[in-house]
């Protein structure tokens, strides 16, 4: 399985993590609605900023995601917040924008979102 290429580095700015709870909820004619689990699993979504230190960073990536993963696939990653790996894919095989990074000349930053489940 292939793994986050690591010229891409996943820095603390912009991180957020959000999940659909997935619980099927059904209101009642009278009294409180009736819930239950839908799946056994919730799907994560866990937005991130990669940092690439220049554009040989950034096409080593880029060829990462068109050829190894094929935009769609699955990777092994190591979870900002816990330290474990984690498998997970791109929502919807999406990158964000690629902008120059404010700080250092040269270097660039990509908002992206990964999900995974749990």
């Amino acid at each position: 399985m292939a793994s986050m290429p690591s010229v891409a580095r996943v820095v603390f700015d912009g991180q957020g993590r959000s999940f659909d709870p997935s619980v099927l909820r059904t209101e009642m004619e009278r009294g409180v609605p009736k819930q239950r689990l839908e799946n056994s699993q919730v799907l994560m979504k866990q937005s991130m900023t990669l940092y690439f230190t220049g554009m040989d960073a950034v096409l080593i990536f880029e060829d990462w995601y068109f050829y190894e993963i094929g935009r769609i696939g699955w990777f092994t990653m190591v979870h900002p917040f816990t330290g474990q790996t984690i498998t997970a894919r791109l929502e919807g095989g999406a990158l964000g924008q690629l902008a120059p990074d404010e700080k250092e000349a040269g270097d660039y930053r990509m908002d992206v979102v990964v999900e995974y489940l749990r």
